[in-house]
């Protein structure tokens, strides 16, 4: 077993690698498919919704239409770490296909891939390091050609590559090594 350390950031650091479009469109489609996610995922989105997100009109924000609780969420979204594993974890129920396809490329690239049934939700956020050599547009023309039937977009193939990685690219693996090599330390 090593002795290195992983470093990890809160959930609500993807906000950084998001527009704020996506970021609504996110919030809009999964919050609009509650009804087809596991009772205790739903209970804990509605759960933090009640406590913090304020829809106008609504004493409680979890009965809120989706479309207003998704423009109300947005802001505790790009705060509250637990929401944003929830809201990801039930967008990558919604998108099963998705999530298998982009599983099975990551493990074919050699990425070290937790099963897609686990609950990444309840990880303590995304590890810092990212394989060298890879970036989202090497990933997203390799799923074009592997699933040329597919019409995933772009930023869905990218934010599904993320999640099931557990993965944000703020450090190249190998990239520090050799850096610090080079200055001598």
């Amino acid at each position: 077993m090593s002795d290195e350390q992983v470093e990890f950031l809160p959930f609500h650091a993807i906000n950084e690698f998001m527009t704020a479009e996506y970021r609504l469109q996110i919030l809009r489609e999964t919050l609009g498919a509650l009804r087809e996610l596991p009772p205790e995922l739903r209970a804990s989105i509605d759960r933090t919704t009640r406590q913090s997100v304020q829809v106008p009109g609504f004493r409680n924000s979890a009965k809120a239409p989706a479309p207003k609780k998704a423009r109300a969420m947005v802001e505790t979204f790009e705060n509250d770490p637990q929401l944003v594993g929830d809201i990801l974890s039930a967008w990558c129920q919604l998108h099963p296909q998705l999530a298998q396809q982009v599983y099975q490329m990551l493990n074919e690239r050699g990425w070290d891939v937790l099963p897609v049934e686990a609950d990444r939700s309840e990880l303590p956020g995304f590890m810092l390091t990212w394989p060298q050599g890879e970036d989202f547009e090497i990933l997203n023309t390799t799923f074009a050609e592997a699933y040329p039937q597919e019409q995933a977009a772009a930023n869905d193939v990218s934010l599904m590559v993320v999640w099931l990685s557990g993965r944000l690219p703020y450090h190249i693996e190998g990239q520090d090594e050799t850096q610090e090599s080079e200055s001598g330390e």
